[in-house]
């Protein structure tokens, strides 16, 4: 039980470092610096804005997935059902959540999953 208390408290202080990553890049604007004397003038600097827009927001992406899986594992607690496999519904092995707090799945049904989203 007290690897738990352990693992509750990492989530929330992960939960923590995520939301405020979260923030800083919700935060962070374009640089207004326009590229002058380039040939290709405004289109360059479109491209250029756009490619740090579509960067930016696979980063929140990732970073609001990351958020909402600790958020997920911290329900869990809530309900009384972590370390629990979501697939099999048999305990995950401790090794597994001390590593990944997160884990929802037990390696066996992570295996299968990984497989079977292979082979689509």
């Amino acid at each position: 039980m007290a690897t738990n208390i352990i693992l509750r408290h990492r989530l929330e202080d992960e939960h923590k470092r995520i939301t405020k990553q979260l923030e800083q890049v919700k935060a962070s604007r374009p640089t207004e610096n326009r590229r002058e004397g380039s040939p290709f003038g405004k289109r360059e600097e479109e491209a250029t804005e756009t490619t740090e827009l579509e960067n930016r927001m696979a980063l929140e992406k990732r970073i609001l997935d990351q958020l909402a899986g600790v958020e997920h594992a911290l329900s869990k607690f809530e309900n009384g059902t972590y370390g629990l496999c979501e697939g099999c519904g048999q305990p995950i092995d401790p090794a597994r959540l001390e590593a990944l707090p997160q884990a929802t799945l037990c390696i066996s049904c992570k295996a299968t999953q990984a497989k079977n989203a292979k082979g689509k």
